[in-house]
């Protein structure tokens, strides 16, 4: 990746992260740190990699992506209103009542949203139904999926990956947002994924490990997983929950939903009014 592309998207990462702050903030509380977790992958896959177009939200050949884990919708928000799917006010009604832009994601509700969130485990199922749908109707188009570590101690999560592995579903890139916290604790103190990498090649799994917030790196995996044949590609992204916002990085396991001050949000998005 060129140092102009490189720097464009890390530019539009940060603007991505103000956007989510402002929208939690506005609501007052919300999910934090696993939405800012998962923004570089995000900034990616809609500003680089993707075919996907806020013109056509419902083009048959378009890429899909599936955040499994749901409560991570603010992020997914804000690069949809940044794109132009709806308009970018409509932040401001984030999980209020009417609002298109419930806490979790709902596909009935939200422009461009390709899944809805139910219980946690089940977008794997239908990411990989939407990959094995392209091959059966001979479509190019990609599916992206982002899952939970948290989510990730759900059998559902397992029995799909062993599906995904024996069906080579060389169209499905499948990304975990490892930042080993969950809404109860540190996922290794709970029920631990580790041998995580092992696992994932034991279920036939092309495995790949980078920094989840190095951009480059990100993108780098996403060309090998589309340069392999006869295998899903699994990307483990080693992140930090709350990245990019100090105070929110501080609260650690504390990070996953929590209050927001309007001076905290202005502060942090440079916003002194409306």
């Amino acid at each position: 990746m060129d140092s102009q592309k490189l720097n464009f998207l890390q530019d539009k990462a940060a603007q991505i992260r103000k956007i989510t702050i402002e929208m939690i903030g506005r609501l007052g509380s919300g999910h934090v740190g696993g939405s800012l977790s998962i923004v570089d992958v995000l900034t990616d896959i809609y500003y680089n990699v993707g075919n996907m177009s806020a013109a056509r939200p419902d083009d048959p050949d378009r890429d899909r992506v599936v955040v499994s884990k749901g409560h991570a919708g603010p992020a997914l928000y804000a690069v949809l209103a940044d794109k132009g799917y709806f308009p970018m006010d409509n932040i401001k009604t984030l999980n209020k009542g009417g609002t298109s832009l419930p806490s979790h994601c709902d596909m009935n509700k939200t422009v461009g949203v390709d899944m809805t969130a139910g219980s946690l485990g089940q977008g794997l199922s239908c990411a990989i139904g939407m990959a094995l749908a392209a091959r059966m109707d001979g479509k190019d188009y990609r599916t992206y999926c982002i899952i939970g570590d948290g989510e990730s101690q759900e059998g559902q999560i397992w029995e799909a990956l062993m599906y995904a592995g024996n069906m080579g579903l060389d169209n499905l890139t499948i990304f975990i947002d490892y930042n080993r916290m969950q809404i109860d604790g540190y996922t290794d103190e709970i029920n631990s994924l580790e041998p995580l990498p092992d696992k994932y090649k034991a279920f036939n799994l092309n495995t790949i490990r980078v920094d989840g917030h190095d951009i480059s790196a990100i993108d780098d995996a996403i060309s090998q997983a589309k340069e392999t044949k006869g295998k899903c590609t699994m990307i483990i992204l080693d992140t930090v929950k709350g990245h990019g916002v100090p105070w929110a990085e501080d609260k650690g396991v504390g990070s996953h939903s929590f209050a927001i001050s309007e001076q905290q949000w202005r502060e942090f998005c440079g916003k002194e009014n409306d």
